[in-house]
């Protein structure tokens, strides 16, 4: 299982990333490939962090059995997503935005933090919704392939 959960922390992280650092550079309206790199590297070791601070299977599977929830029922996806969402988006992007106000600012931009912060804000948990929803059923798939479960529900062990 641990193995499954970091392989599914990696490739959550890259693709939140990457995309959500995609979305805050163009809703910005000045793309920079310098900008995107930088937003990119910072938001994947946030992402990284909270990932692996956080433990997203027990939150997930607690609340399946609170809102009993079937294993892949559309329902048990929306709750999944939304959950990963409320976790990583604010704080990525609440992060992401402030370093791009302090960037802008440092080079005489008179940008309003707080519109600036409500937008961005607003757009990554939309995007981050989207994204989580889309990935994480496809993740687990490929997370999972490689994990194998003993019949009398010992210790998980990888296929040879």
């Amino acid at each position: 299982m641990k193995k499954a959960g970091i392989i599914m922390s990696l490739l959550m992280s890259v693709s939140m990333s990457l995309c959500l650092s995609f979305t805050g550079m163009m809703s910005a309206g000045q793309f920079t490939v310098p900008g995107f790199v930088r937003s990119f590297l910072v938001s994947l070791v946030i992402s990284l962090l909270i990932g692996f601070l956080i433990p997203m299977p027990k939150l997930n599977m607690a609340a399946a059995k609170k809102f009993h929830l079937k294993p892949g029922s559309m329902d048990q996806r929306i709750v999944e997503a939304l959950i990963a969402d409320l976790l990583y988006s604010p704080i990525m992007a609440f992060i992401m935005i402030t370093l791009a106000w302090f960037t802008a600012h440092s080079h005489g931009a008179q940008i309003p933090y707080l519109p600036m912060l409500l937008k961005g804000e607003g757009l990554g948990i939309f995007v981050g919704f989207l994204l989580g929803f889309m990935f994480v059923p496809l993740f687990k798939k490929i997370a999972f392939r490689n994990v194998t479960f003993p019949p009398e529900g010992g210790p998980t062990t990888d296929k040879p």
